[in-house]
């Protein structure tokens, strides 16, 4: 990868925003978690490609927890920033965030985690750069995404899923 520059996490972090809608929500007046999901991968994956530079496809959703709803009329929020890059992969975190535009109460609703690879012209996975950590979080975040993908990496070669 040493044809690759380094890039930082502030270089590809990214956040989206969208407005909840009726059509968004169940008949309790709460945004649907595959709303949610939906939004979560639409901002990991434009963190992905503006790391790698190249189309990414999501490979796994490590982790999604939801710790409070979202109600129809608050704006909610994603923000994405990249752990962790092996030689073709990328993991991802998304935080969300719901804001009442009228009162300007923000609640944290939910996190995940998610991994993309990185594809070349033929579809096959490529090479990214790598990921200069600036911050004591983002050294920790770079650590514990390591530790996860060396063990999936364990997994895979005793032909288990990371889950086992």
């Amino acid at each position: 990868m040493a044809d690759l520059p380094e890039k930082t996490v502030s270089d590809s972090r990214v956040q989206i925003s969208r407005l909840t809608l009726p059509e968004h929500a169940n008949p309790l007046g709460q945004v649907h978690g595959g709303v949610i999901m939906r939004m979560v991968d639409e901002a990991g994956a434009i963190c992905a490609m503006r790391h790698a530079r190249r189309p990414c496809v999501t490979v796994m959703v490590d982790s999604m927890t939801f710790d409070s709803p979202v109600r129809v009329g608050e704006l909610v929020s994603c923000e994405a920033s990249v752990n962790y890059v092996g030689e073709t992969s990328l993991e991802v975190y998304v935080r969300v965030r719901a804001e009442n535009p009228l009162s300007g109460d923000v609640t944290h609703t939910n996190t995940a985690r998610l991994v993309y690879v990185a594809l070349d012209d033929r579809g096959r996975p490529a090479k990214v750069p790598g990921l200069h950590v600036e911050t004591e979080a983002e050294r920790r975040r770079w650590e514990a995404g390591a530790e996860r993908h060396r063990r999936a990496l364990e997994h895979r070669a005793r032909g288990q899923s990371t889950d086992e």
